[in-house]
């Protein structure tokens, strides 16, 4: 998505930031321009929206324009469909359709296509999703970037699940599903060829069956996000913001690997950051807070489950703050624009 930053002098004097700017960015672009336009609905912007009249059913929508086609971990093909998955598993949903629209540029090969699109029926199927339907077209050279993926899943919400970005409440417990940077380092190594793609492979993978997991404890589970661009930092401060409460977390208590802390120091990034595709992040009630982790460590992409912080009673309304490892305290932002971009 392309940033728009209105003048304050005249509507039509604008700066446009490419290659999909994100965090205060995105938001102003869709406050502005996209939501006024298409009569968009007040209220937080959730990783997938209710269908009128159904509230039952989830539906969400994305595109994927990732670089490289192919990654440690992962593919454009496996991405859209984990992605999509993902997006109606933060609203408590299972998914039970897919459909897929293809943007390809003349002149790719075709062994690169059936590799995407294999990858992609791979991915649908152990996710137990079917793509029911479709559309692709083929532009001509330089009109795009090898191949783009659009992805649309519909879901039907679990019994007793009602997460909402608007739902964190003071008292909760923060939970993180596993270890984060994966993906972003991963893909960022491959395409600069940096090195670290040997020691590290994207998270990429579907996260329902986490929250499925997560069923037994019902409306104890308050918020769930996927930290996909702008990483941690962006979903704990658009948490923060929807909820209008105050978010503390421990930097000790943060798990980054190894490898990705070393790219991170290496490009000066900071790794809450950097995009994920195979983690959660959790807010349940703090009675709730062993049985959800023993939850998320009953399955393999949940094993590293840990307890990062918790949602502070007195802190101010939309901040987020990281207890560092010497006993500081260090307000986390949202990242102004997307650092990392073409990662998904």
């Amino acid at each position: 998505m392309t940033a728009v930053c209105p003048s304050p002098h005249h509507e039509d004097d604008v700066v446009l930031l490419g290659h999909g700017a994100g965090g205060r960015l995105t938001a102003e672009l869709l406050d502005a321009l996209v939501l006024p336009a298409l009569d968009g609905q007040s209220g937080p912007l959730e990783d997938a929206a209710l269908l009128p009249g159904h509230p039952d059913l989830v539906v969400s929508t994305d595109s994927f324009v990732v670089s490289p086609l192919f990654f440690p971990g992962g593919d454009i093909g496996s991405l859209a469909v984990n992605g999509t998955v993902n997006d109606l598993a933060m609203r408590g949903a299972r998914p039970i359709a897919l459909s897929v629209a293809l943007v390809v540029e003349e002149g790719l090969p075709l062994a690169q296509l059936r590799a995407v699109v294999e990858s992609m029926g791979k991915a649908a199927r152990e996710a137990g999703v079917p793509v029911v339907t479709g559309d692709t077209k083929v532009v001509g050279r330089g009109a795009a970037d090898r191949v783009f993926v659009t992805t649309t899943g519909v879901g039907q919400r679990r019994l007793g699940l009602r997460p909402s970005a608007a739902l964190a409440r003071p008292g909760d417990a923060v939970l993180l599903s596993g270890p984060i940077g994966l993906h972003g380092t991963t893909v960022l190594s491959t395409r600069e060829g940096l090195g670290f793609e040997s020691d590290i492979a994207s998270d990429s993978r579907p996260l329902h069956g986490l929250v499925a997991a997560l069923g037994p404890l019902g409306e104890q589970v308050h918020t769930l996000r996927d930290p996909t661009r702008g990483g941690l930092a962006a979903a704990l401060n658009e948490i923060a913001r929807d909820s209008r409460i105050a978010v503390e977390i421990d930097e000790d208590a943060v798990p980054v690997p190894r490898a990705v802390a070393a790219a991170c120091d290496l490009l000066g990034l900071d790794p809450l950051v950097v995009a994920n595709e195979g983690c959660l992040v959790a807010f349940v009630a703090q009675e709730a807070a062993d049985a959800a982790l023993t939850a998320l460590r009953s399955r393999p992409e949940g094993r590293d489950a840990v307890r990062i912080g918790e949602v502070s009673a007195d802190g101010p309304a939309g901040r987020v703050v990281l207890r560092t490892l010497v006993g500081a305290r260090r307000v986390v932002d949202l990242p102004i624009g997307e650092l990392l971009p073409r990662i998904c």
